[in-house]
C-alpha cells in the first residue's frame, strides 16, 4: 500500500522482535530520525526511537496507528552512533530495538520518566591541569610510543600490580584532551569509581566530565548522558553501561583492568563493553588502550601474534617499592593459622591487614549430621549460603532468601552445623583471636547502602581500620598506601573447577589481591592458604612470571580447541515443563547439524544449573566454530529457525555469544 509523502515513521521498540513497526507521523523529518517518539501499544504507551523515514508501508492505512508524540528536546542518535549499536545487534544476534533502548538511560527510555536537565556550566575543551606528578622513564616510554600512533590501534599496556598504569592513562588523556577531542574511561567496578574521581579532580580541577553507573540516580545518570552527548562533558568515567555514551568528539578509549569478567553483562543484551569498545575505535578511527596486570588470553594472543600493541610496565612507580613476597601455608585446620606471627608482628608496626576470602556470608554450606540434609536452593539447584546475623538462608545466585531455622526440615534434628567460611565467620575468628585490632568487612552485603564505600574508604585511608575481611571487591586497583600484609583464606575452591577460564582466572584474582601489599615505601607480604602447593597456577604465582602463564594456558587452549583459537556460543532454554525444554533444544541442535559445515560443532543438550524463576528447568546447547566469520553467518540464520521452533511452546531461550575480541 502506498501512501503519499513521508509520513510513515519506522518505530524500534523494546521488543524482542526482529524489526520496527510502522507508525503515522505528519510532522516528522529527516531530522526526527533517532530521535525518541511516544507510541501507542496495544491498550497502552510505549517509548520508541524513530529509525527512518518511509514513502510506503506494507500494512493496511486503516492498521496503522498515529505518533503520540515525538520529543525534541533530546538530541538524535547520529550515524556514528547507529552504526555501533547496528555492529552490536548483529554481532550478539539481539534485536536491535532491544538493543538501542538499552542505550538510553532508564529515564529516557520510560513514558513521563524524564525531566528537562539543569543548566550545564560550559567549561574550556582544554582546561589548566592541576598537580602532575613525573612520569619515570618507563612510562614516558609507553605514552610516546602510544602518541606516535594517532589512528585506531590497540594498545596493550601490560604492568604489574603498581606500576603507575594510571598516570600512563592520564598523560595520554591530558594529550587527548588538548587537542580538542573527548574520553571514555571504562572501570570494571562502581567502588574503583571514588578513588579515580578524586584524582581526576586534583588533575583537572575545573575540566567539566561525569561519571555514569548504575549507583547515580536515573534523572541524574540521564543528565549527564546529555550533557557527554552534547559535548559539554569532555571526559566520562564509567562502568560498562557507559560504553555506549553518545560521544560526538570522542579521541581516546580507555578501559582499566580489562581482564575483568565485570565488563561482560550477564542478562538481556549479553555484551563485552571491552569488546565493543574496540569496535567503538575502530569505527572513530582512535586509539584505545586496555591496561591489566593479568591480561586476559584473547588480548595476550593478540599482542602476541601483533594485532595488538604490547607496551611493558616491570616495575612499581613508587621509587623503593617491590613486588611482595608470597609464602604459601597449608590451609589451618585447628589452632593459630600459620600466618599468625605475620599477623601480629603487621599490626605491632601499626601497618594494615588485608584477610581475602572471595565468600560471602557466614558458611556455605548448612546440613544436618544426622540425615545429610542440605540446604539447597529451589529455583537454581545450588546450596543456599547461612547469613547468621540476619538469621536467613540467601542463594548468591538468584537472590532467594528463606529464614534460618534451627532444626532439620527432613528429620527434626535441631543439632545443625555448618561447612566452610564466609566473610563473617572470618570476621567473627579475626575479632576473637585480635580483640583489640580495628575490623572492617567489606563485601556486597556490608556495602549494599549508598555512599558505604565512600565512607570506607575514608577510614581505611585514615588509618581507622587494622584489618580488613574482603571479598574480590577489594583487589581491583584499590591503592591503600599502609597495607602490607596479604592473607588468602581457601584459595583452592576454583583449582578443580569445569570452567576453561578457571585457572586463569584464579590466576588474576591472586595476583591482583597480592598487589594490593606493599605499593609504597613499606614492604609487602602475601600468604595464601593451600593444601596444593604444587599447582601450576600458584607455582606461576610464586615466580612472578605471569607471561610464561599465559604463554603455557595459551598452548593448553591451542590443543584443547578452545578460545581464542576456536569461538564459541551457548544457545539456553528454560520452560517449567523439562519435556519443552529438552525437545526444544533437540530440536535446534538436529536443525545446527542439518544447516552446518566445516569447522562447527554442536554439542549434546545438557542441564545448566541456574534457572531464572522457581520451578523452571534450564538447559543449555554448546556450538563451536573453528571460523569466526563463519561461525557468525551459521548463528544469523540459526537464530531465525529458532525463532519458528519457540513458537506455542510457552519457553524462553537467550543466545549467548562468548567475548571474541572483535
Amino acid at each position: 500500500m502506498d501512501l503519499q509523502g513521508p509520513v510513515i515513521v519506522e518505530v524500534l521498540l523494546d521488543l524482542p522482535l526482529p524489526h520496527g513497526f510502522d507508525y503515522r507521523a505528519a510532522l516528522a523529518t529527516e531530522e526526527d530520525v533517532g530521535r525518541r517518539v511516544r507510541v501507542p501499544w496495544g491498550t497502552g504507551q510505549k517509548v520508541g526511537v524513530i529509525r527512518a523515514l518511509k514513502h510506503a508501508s506494507t500494512y493496511p492505512p486503516d492498521k496503522i496507528r498515529e505518533v503520540l508524540e515525538i520529543w525534541r528536546d533530546v538530541p538524535p542518535l547520529e550515524a556514528r552512533d547507529w552504526r555501533l549499536l547496528e555492529f552490536c545487534s548483529a554481532y550478539y544476534h539481539y534485536p536491535l530495538g532491544q538493543t538501542v533502548l538499552t542505550m538510553l538511560p532508564p529515564a529516557l527510555r520510560r513514558v513521563g520518566g524524564w525531566l528537562p536537565p539543569r543548566r550545564i556550566r560550559q567549561a574550556p575543551k582544554s582546561p589548566p591541569q592541576g598537580s602532575v606528578p613525573p612520569l619515570n622513564e618507563a612510562q614516558r616510554t609507553v605514552v610516546q610510543a602510544i602518541l606516535r600512533q594517532p589512528n585506531f590501534a590497540v594498545h596493550l599496556v601490560y604492568g604489574v600490580t603498581g606500576s603507575g598504569k594510571t598516570e600512563v592513562y592520564f598523560s595520554l588523556i591530558e594529550q587527548v584532551l588538548g587537542r580538542g577531542r573527548q574520553v571514555l574511561l571504562l572501570v570494571p567496578e562502581i567502588n574503583l569509581t571514588p578513588q579515580l574521581e578524586q584524582r581526576l579532580a586534583r588533575r583537572w580541577p575545573t575540566l567539566n566530565w561525569v561519571s555514569l553507573h548504575s549507583g547515580v540516580s536515573e534523572k541524574e545518570r540521564a543528565r549527564r548522558w546529555l550533557t557527554a552527548q552534547a559535548g559539554t562533558a569532555r571526559l566520562v568515567l564509567g562502568t560498562r553501561l557507559a560504553v555506549f555514551t553518545p560521544l560526538p568528539e570522542l579521541g581516546l578509549i580507555v578501559v582499566d583492568e580489562e581482564h575483568e569478567a565485570s565488563f561482560k553483562q550477564q542478562e538481556g543484551l549479553r555484551y563485552s563493553a571491552r569488546d565493543m569498545a574496540i569496535v567503538r575505535a575502530r569505527q572513530g578511527d582512535f586509539p584505545i588502550i586496555l591496561g591489566s596486570a593479568t591480561p586476559t588470553l584473547e588480548s595476550w594472543h593478540n599482542a602476541r601474534t601483533g594485532r595488538y600493541q604490547l607496551h611493558h610496565l616491570r616495575e612499581r612507580a613508587v621509587p623503593g617499592a617491590c613486588l611482595p613476597q608470597l609464602t604459601l601455608a597449608p590451609t589451618t585446620k585447628e589452632g593459630p593459622p600459620y600466618w599468625a606471627t605475620a599477623l601480629q608482628e603487621t599490626l605491632d608496626r601499626g601497618e594494615q591487614v588485608l584477610v581475602f576470602i572471595n565468600r560471602r556470608g557466614y558458611a556455605p554450606v548448612l546440613h544436618c549430621p544426622n540425615c545429610g540434609w542440605q540446604a539447597a536452593c529451589p529455583r537454581c539447584s545450588v546450596r543456599l549460603v547461612v547469613h547468621r546475623r540476619s538469621r536467613q538462608l540467601r542463594c548468591h545466585h538468584c537472590g532467594l532468601t528463606q529464614v534460618l531455622n534451627e532444626a532439620c526440615p527432613s528429620c527434626g534434628n535441631v543439632h545443625m552445623e555448618t561447612r566452610g567460611e564466609g566473610t563473617q565467620q572470618v570476621e567473627e575468628r579475626l575479632r576473637n583471636y585480635c580483640p583489640s585490632a580495628r575490623l572492617l568487612r567489606l563485601d556486597s552485603d556490608s556495602l549494599a547502602l549508598k555512599g558505604s564505600w565512600e565512607k570506607a574508604r575514608e577510614q581505611i585511608l585514615g588509618h581507622q581500620v587494622d584489618i580488613l575481611v574482603g571479598t574480590q571487591l577489594l583487589v581491583k586497583g584499590h591503592d591503600f598506601p599502609d597495607l602490607s600484609l596479604v592473607v588468602v583464606l581457601n584459595a583452592d575452591q576454583s583449582l578443580f573447577s569445569s570452567d576453561f577460564r578457571a585457572s586463569e582466572r584464579l590466576y588474576a584474582q591472586l595476583l591482583q589481591v597480592a598487589g594490593r601489599a606493599g605499593r609504597a615505601e613499606k614492604p609487602g607480604q602475601v600468604w595464601i592458604e593451600t593444601d596444593y602447593p604444587g599447582h601450576p597456577v600458584l607455582l606461576a604465582l610464586m615466580q612472578h612470571d605471569t607471561e610464561n602463564f599465559l604463554d603455557q594456558e595459551l598452548a593448553l587452549r591451542r590443543q584443547m580447541g578452545w578460545p581464542p583459537f576456536h569461538y564459541l556460543a551457548v544457545l539456553r532454554a528454560e520452560a517449567r515443563d523439562v519435556a519443552k525444554v529438552t525437545a526444544f533444544l533437540e530440536e535446534a541442535r538436529q536443525e545446527a547439524l542439518a544447516r552446518g559445515g566445516d569447522g562447527i560443532s554442536i554439542f549434546d543438550p545438557v542441564p545448566s544449573p541456574l534457572a531464572r524463576k522457581a520451578g523452571f528447568h534450564r538447559w543449555q546447547l554448546l556450538v563451536q566454530g573453528a571460523h569466526r566469520a563463519y561461525l557468525q553467518a551459521f548463528l544469523a540464520s540459526w537464530v531465525e529457525t529458532l525463532r519458528a521452533l519457540r513458537s506455542g511452546r510457552n519457553l524462553h531461550w537467550v543466545l549467548e555469544v562468548d567475548p571474541w575480541e572483535c
